[in-house]
């Protein structure tokens, strides 16, 4: 019976002490690690969710860009961050479902070592040209790639980027042969080295483009996407190209270090779900071409989480890259 009391005392303490949590937090500034650097669909989604949580949390919000090692640098820095609920973590679909696929070796796991809070946003993908590359729709552009194999380039964010992965399942089934260039820093490096000519086209997400697009800097052939986006009207996607298989975008979701008290978790998720759905935050997104995709709980993206995890890995050992 004493024994009873004892657990039964150590569990209140427990509870009492993670109620009072909730009701005191936040009580200083908060970090929220973002692995790339300024230029890319990461950044862009969390300049625009900063200023929100802001008001909804009642404490600055402090947005870290980490870049490196397609990710895994602000990966790692999240994780070793005590979890005490002052470090948030905006991963997306590379560096929490790919990653741990293609950087089998890599200490962290996202399903072990990160509570699932809530998806934010999906930003398409598109593949742009530069201006100097003739093609003028991607059947256009498979042939010119067809009559100089190995001799074209292609630029992306990292070798575990989801449109590196996208661009070499596009690659397989065209029946052409591009080299890969991967670029440190987000889809905003992979953007700049092909407005810069250094490769002739990339493959990241629409956000990252859309500025370009309207100068006539860049030339985007086919969207990564389910359906057309608004943005790019008269883009057609790759299933309406012919190729039905590339239509996951870049998703973007919010997570807590391993070991966040629970009411933590659930004050993020509520946080989360006031800021998306603000109209001044939907309308930015919408016209950067991401669309706001709120999960129903943090369970629920979790079990999200797991699938895209199995998904990826089946996908990164089909096309051979795992171990780079």
């Amino acid at each position: 019976m004493r024994r009873w009391s004892q657990l039964y005392l150590a569990a209140l303490v427990g509870l009492l002490a993670g109620a009072a949590h909730g009701q005191d937090y936040p009580s200083r500034p908060i970090r929220m690690i973002v692995p790339f650097n300024p230029g890319g669909s990461s950044d862009f989604t969390a300049r625009i969710i900063q200023p929100k949580m802001i008001e909804a949390l009642g404490q600055q919000v402090v947005v870290d860009n980490r870049a490196g090692a397609s990710g895994n640098v602000g990966v790692e820095i999240a994780v070793r961050s005590a979890p005490d609920g002052y470090t948030y973590f905006l991963g997306n679909i590379g560096t929490m479902a790919i990653n741990p696929s293609v950087f089998p070796r890599f200490p962290v796991r996202p399903l072990r070592d990160f509570i699932s809070v809530t998806m934010v946003v999906d930003v398409p993908g598109a593949l742009a040209v530069h201006p100097s590359i003739p093609a003028r729709s991607l059947k256009e552009f498979i042939e010119h790639a067809k009559a100089r194999p190995g001799q074209l380039n292609y630029g992306s964010s990292g070798a575990g980027a989801a449109q590196r992965l996208a661009y070499e399942v596009f690659m397989s089934r065209a029946g052409i042969n591009l080299v890969h260039v991967p670029y440190k820093g987000g889809a905003g490096a992979a953007t700049m080295a092909t407005l810069a000519g250094e490769v002739s086209s990339t493959m990241v997400t629409v956000a990252s483009f859309i500025p370009h697009v309207k100068t006539g800097k860049l030339r985007v052939l086919a969207v990564v996407a389910p359906t057309r986006v608004p943005q790019l009207p008269d883009v057609p996607t790759f299933a309406e190209s012919g190729f039905p298989e590339l239509t996951v975008g870049s998703w973007q979701g919010m997570y807590l270090p391993a070991g966040a008290p629970k009411p933590v978790v659930q004050k993020l998720f509520k946080v989360m779900a006031t800021v998306l759905a603000d109209p001044w935050v939907v309308e930015r997104f919408t016209l950067g071409g991401a669309i706001v995709l709120p999960s129903k709980s943090p369970e629920d993206f979790a079990k999200f989480m797991m699938e895209q995890n199995a998904l990826w890995a089946k996908t990164v050992k089909a096309l051979g890259v795992a171990g780079e």
